[in-house]
């Protein structure tokens, strides 16, 4: 009886940390980086040095946990990227993924070697497992951080996080065997096996990405199962691929990326269902590794692991994203906070286990300083994060709040589905001139307790819920006409001082009479223009930038180009500097429309 009711004891804690982290994703966005603490902090509380104390020091079930949770996170990763968005971040985010891997290792592995009295090979082991960043750690805080980036930036950093652990994990599990054979020489057969990681994970990952997306559009499968058959298949191949010699992660990733960008039947329910996994294998690993770790251990070492802590962020990352990014382009701020976003997790402890597994000389030492490395990360980074962004000016500015969408499938369509949204007042569906796509199509209304056909129910009115069947790649475009206005919206823009103009219109103009110092080439250009040079990817409607005190936003999007722009002006009283000409108009109510037209005009003349 006292091993059934030490059962039930055990079942009943689990389920109540999993349900701690199901709630906990209500106030994600809020507390961030402390959420991912708190679950470590439940592991070392349930642990030997805590109240629970239970003595959990199985590294192979650690490890077992970790890369399943860690191949779905990867996965579901890979499924949420956008090709489309992500087109000009692939170079620099591989680059930065190898070879920025190489030289974090190189230069923290150095660190270590003097710092810990160790050899150079295990100098570059503890580097290698605390090189990259963390995959889990990173999709979480840029989603739970609310943080809407730059395109290129915030592809980069995804994309970097989710390729960089294939190459890491390469090199810890090269050095160990160097180590397990007393400091064996380098040898050619290094780089083939390299070589064979990386074209059998990138050829089965395309392959299996592939294989997902047919199973789900062919398979007749009940309701709920569309998620679960991914998340199994995603296992699967990430499984397949390391027993064949291959980078399993990269593998996995690979095939989320695949199945992502594909017409793929259930995709909507089966995202959501990846989400939730996620969630629960965040969980998992955080506190299964709180478990494993000791705080009196850390004791001992808590010194030189906040020293090479310390390092990573203020030197090692810098460095290697400095070497990385610069011939790409990308700005000092954008360096910079790439190289603030370094987090590490639950995947460089993973990592340190490794030499746990192979029984190496000083196992336990790689261990707790990966450990402390992972704490400082965590605490001064991931509490930073949104800040920091925000700081450096890479943060776009949220100018509409989100929208509300129901999602459903429809039988025997990969391609399409039907979509569900309140017509609110204060959206742009709901002004009288508002014509839907022509590659969206309505079906149903929804007025109060009464279903209509398009006809009959005519024109829509707010408190209408409106169902249309549109492309599954472009319901994201949909949300843009039921998406609530915020507070730039058009139909505010008289009440801030915004007054609109053609995507056109020439800087010179704006800065002759805002009184802006440009450049000669700025000069020249328009703001569509502009618009094209700062976002890499095609504009969207909404986006902004910071046009010395004022603010430019996208206000309508044509084949990729800023057709109309609006340009935010400060209050009088908060910017003296307002040009006169402008204070003037906008005092005595001259219509904004009239000027714009003087503007245009004067671009014309230009």
């Amino acid at each position: 009886m006292s091993s059934i009711s030490f059962i039930d004891t055990v079942l009943m804690l689990a389920s109540l940390l999993v349900a701690i982290g199901i709630l906990s994703s209500l106030v994600a966005t809020r507390f961030g980086a402390p959420l991912i603490l708190v679950f470590l902090g439940l592991g070392m509380l349930m642990g030997e040095d805590g109240p629970g104390g239970i003595h959990f020091s199985d590294y192979h079930l650690t490890y077992l946990i970790g890369s399943t949770a860690l191949a779905i996170i990867l996965f579901d990763g890979g499924l949420h990227t956008r090709l489309r968005a992500a087109r000009g971040a692939f170079a620099p985010a591989l680059l930065l993924s190898t070879g920025g891997v190489l030289v974090t290792a190189a230069l923290t592995g150095t660190l270590a070697h003097f710092l810990l009295g160790i050899g150079w090979t295990e100098g570059l082991l503890l580097g290698a497992a605390v090189a990259s960043t963390d995959a889990a750690a990173v999709f979480f805080l840029l989603r739970a951080g609310g943080l809407q980036l730059r395109r290129r930036v915030g592809a980069t950093l995804e994309i970097e996080s989710g390729t960089n652990d294939p190459v890491a994990v390469f090199l810890v599990i090269l050095l160990v065997g160097l180590i397990a054979r007393d400091g064996g020489a380098w040898e050619w057969s290094i780089l083939s096996d390299l070589a064979r990681q990386a074209v059998l994970g990138t050829g089965l990952g395309i392959t299996g990405g592939f294989a997902i997306v047919l199973a789900l559009n062919r398979l007749a499968l009940p309701p709920g199962l569309h998620g679960a058959l991914a998340v199994t298949l995603a296992v699967l191949i990430y499984s397949l691929t390391a027993a064949a010699g291959g980078s399993g992660f990269l593998a996995v990733y690979l095939a989320g990326l695949v199945t992502g960008n594909r017409p793929v039947r259930g995709l909507p329910n089966t995202m959501v269902f990846l989400s939730t996994t996620t969630w629960l294998c965040q969980i998992g690993m955080f506190l299964v590794l709180g478990l494993l770790i000791s705080p009196s251990a850390l004791v001992g070492v808590w010194l030189p692991g906040l020293t090479i802590a310390l390092f990573l962020i203020v030197v090692g990352r810098p460095v290697a994203v400095w070497l990385c990014l610069t011939p790409f382009g990308f700005t000092t701020r954008e360096k910079s906070f790439v190289a603030w976003v370094g987090l590490r997790g639950a995947v460089s402890i993973f990592m340190a286990s490794i030499p746990m597994l192979a029984g190496l000389p000083n196992a336990q030492l790689y261990f707790n300083i990966a450990f402390c490395v992972v704490l400082v990360s965590l605490l001064v980074q991931g509490w930073t994060i949104t800040s920091a962004a925000r700081r450096l000016d890479i943060a776009l500015a949220r100018t509409t709040r989100p929208v509300t969408r129901t999602e459903l499938d429809l039988p025997g369509q990969a391609d399409r589905e039907l979509v569900g949204y309140p017509l609110l007042a204060d959206s742009p569906a709901a002004a009288g001139d508002t014509v839907l796509p022509g590659w969206a199509t309505l079906v149903l209304v929804v007025r109060g307790e009464d279903i209509f056909n398009p006809i009959d129910a005519g024109r829509l009115v707010p408190g209408d819920y409106a169902y249309l069947v549109a492309p599954t790649t472009r319901v994201a475009e949909l949300d843009r006409l039921f998406r609530p206005f915020g507070e730039t919206s058009l139909r505010e823009a008289a009440a801030v001082g915004e007054f609109r103009f053609n995507g056109g219109a020439l800087l010179g103009v704006l800065a002759e009479l805002y009184g802006l110092p440009l450049t000669g080439a700025q000069m020249s250009m328009t703001v569509a223009d502009l618009f094209a040079s700062r976002f890499d990817d095609e504009p969207e409607e909404n986006d902004s930038i910071a046009f010395g005190e004022a603010t430019l936003v996208a206000r309508k999007v044509t084949n990729g180009r800023v057709a109309i722009a609006g340009l935010r002006l400060p209050p009088e009283e908060a910017s003296p500097a307002l040009p006169r000409t402008l204070r003037q108009a906008l005092a005595a109510r001259v219509p904004l429309h009239l000027v714009a037209r003087y503007l245009d005009r004067l671009s014309a003349r230009r």
